[in-house]
């Protein structure tokens, strides 16, 4: 980057629109420095140029297909060899709607590849860097279903729980090295991929339909606050701690030398 601030870089993946897009106009607010990662140049170029005008930050832009091989390994690089970055958002990701059984397993294919391989191929460079420099943070674009599946399509909640369990387990893996870790799961937000997915937003109630810019701005009131896991829509965080209290309650019994009662 050509212009230093005391924040360092944010790299936002799928930065071109939506929750991507958003997340770049609010870190540039905070004076992050940016590199915006998407497909879609014209789009990158043009918000690149507001931002850097309207914040004062240096913008970057790098047009990139995360579901390509060669794209997505350079962006990795960037991540590995860039000491300037302090922050990733990995936040690139599609959705898919109808059965498993009718799924259009190309489709499939790509899904899994952004939304779980080059998410992860990221989120492990960004740590390597960010461990080895003692600070950083990794925010991992996830989805409320990948604590109720049963809401939306099996692919795509698939590879949103992957994302949780992922983010869950890095946590444990390097935030005592001073990098933070947040997985974000957010309901659903007006953005575009819905109408991608083929899903009508239009049938679905009002109430369940969160503005982008109020879902980034919780998401980001979490990671101030230190959270590991940010549920925007969530009325009382007890819940959630009732949630992982359960899941700790099973612990001791997950894994024993003899099978339970009830099977023998």
């Amino acid at each position: 980057m050509s212009k230093q601030h005391a924040m360092g870089s944010a790299l936002v993946t799928g930065a071109s629109s939506g929750i991507g897009a958003t997340y770049a106009e609010r870190l540039a607010r905070r004076g992050y420095d940016l590199l915006l990662v998407a497909r879609d140049l014209r789009r990158l170029e043009a918000m690149a140029g507001r931002l850097a005008q309207e914040y004062g930050v240096a913008v970057e832009v790098l047009k990139a297909d995360l579901t390509r091989k060669d794209d997505m390994r350079l962006v990795e690089q960037r991540l590995r060899s860039d000491a300037s970055i302090s922050l990733l958002v990995n936040n690139a990701g599609v959705a898919l709607n109808g059965s498993l059984a009718e799924a259009d397993l190309d489709r499939a294919d790509d899904l899994i590849q952004l939304n779980v391989v080059a998410l992860t191929r990221l989120a492990a460079a960004a740590a390597a860097s960010f461990s080895a420099a003692g600070r950083g943070g990794i925010i991992n674009i996830a989805s409320v279903v990948a604590l109720a599946p049963e809401m939306f399509n099996a692919i795509y909640s698939a590879s949103k729980a992957y994302v949780l369990s992922l983010t869950q387990t890095l946590h444990g893996e390097v935030g005592k090295l001073g990098v933070q870790v947040q997985a974000v799961l957010p309901g659903v937000t007006r953005t575009e991929i819905w109408e991608r997915s083929g899903l009508d937003e239009a049938a679905l109630p009002a109430e369940m339909i969160m503005e982008v810019g109020e879902m980034v701005d919780a998401a980001l009131a979490g990671f101030d606050q230190g959270e590991l896991v940010t549920i925007p829509s969530l009325p009382d965080a007890a819940d959630w701690q009732a949630f992982v209290g359960a899941r700790a309650k099973l612990g001791p019994n997950l894994s024993r030398n003899s099978a339970a009662a009830r099977y023998k």
